[in-house]
């Protein structure tokens, strides 16, 4: 009897083993599963996300394009890409908001910055990067688009701009495209406003700076000048009178001596 027992205690035994096996597998996939969806959280977390314009940067830009496009003839606009997710974080143009000029039959000639900004871990030893061109129709040779993907860089528009204020700086890009159009020779220059036909009204007479400015160091020299004047007068004055003093007493003193010569003379011999 104790041997008929014995194959049913070893499948027993294999179907314990079998279950703890399982559970094992299972274990270890909950754990991969939970590593890799923390890492996947980490990755698109709020500190690697390539951050948009504002909608109030999207919509100060979308006029000054408009009123650019309609003056030159050339559509302009933007366009902001995540480089590690292949997609557009923001588009717009001289159309709107949204609205891109490439391939768009209201835009025959048109001209578009493209930035790509990439931001990597901090766990990474790479660091983070832009790319940017600038993108036209095809009528614009290939020169003429590096010399104003240049000229962005000679406006402080460069790689470092972009990765520290994408959507400011793709903005800014977008209404700076006009002027760098002109400058290469794409557009002729938005034409400059006619000035007012109608004469301005003269000025009033703002006065001498000589006056306003030293006034008071004018009136502190007038007062030593007349200052000085009076110390003239009252000394020359008192210099005049001395002068009257001494010569009376020179008279004075030449009268005596004669009264006293004259009586010397009549008491000698010859006068008795």
């Amino acid at each position: 009897m104790a041997r008929a027992k014995k194959p049913g205690g070893q499948r027993a035994a294999g179907a314990d083993a079998t279950k703890g096996t399982w559970i094992g597998w299972v274990v270890i996939g909950a754990f991969v599963l939970c590593c890799v969806g923390i890492g996947v959280v980490n990755r698109s977390g709020g500190g690697n996300d390539v951050l948009p314009p504002t909608s109030q940067e999207r919509g100060d830009t979308v006029p000054i394009l408009q009123r650019s496009s309609a003056s030159q003839g050339v559509c302009y606009g933007w366009v902001l890409k995540d480089y590690y997710a292949y997609r557009d974080l923001s588009v717009g143009s001289n159309l709107g908001d949204g609205v891109a000029v490439e391939e768009n039959a209201a835009c025959p000639r048109w001209v578009q910055v493209v930035a790509r900004v990439a931001y990597t871990p901090e766990s990474s030893e790479s660091n983070d990067f832009a790319r940017i061109t600038v993108e036209t129709s095809s009528d614009v040779p290939a020169s003429v688009r590096l010399r104003m993907q240049n000229g962005l860089e000679r406006l402080g528009l460069d790689e470092d701009a972009f990765v520290d204020e994408p959507g400011w700086a793709v903005t800014r890009a977008a209404v700076s495209l006009p002027l760098l159009a002109a400058e290469a020779g794409v557009v002729e220059p938005a034409p400059t406003p006619a000035a007012a036909t109608a004469e301005a009204a003269p000025l009033p007479d703002a006065g001498s700076d000589l006056w306003r400015d030293r006034w008071g160091y004018l009136l502190a020299a007038t007062g030593l000048l007349l200052f000085t004047a009076l110390l003239f007068a009252a000394g020359f004055w008192q210099r005049s009178r001395q002068r009257r003093k001494e010569a009376e007493g020179r008279g004075a003193v030449g009268t005596k001596d004669f009264r006293t010569h004259r009586r010397a003379a009549g008491r000698t011999p010859e006068g008795r």
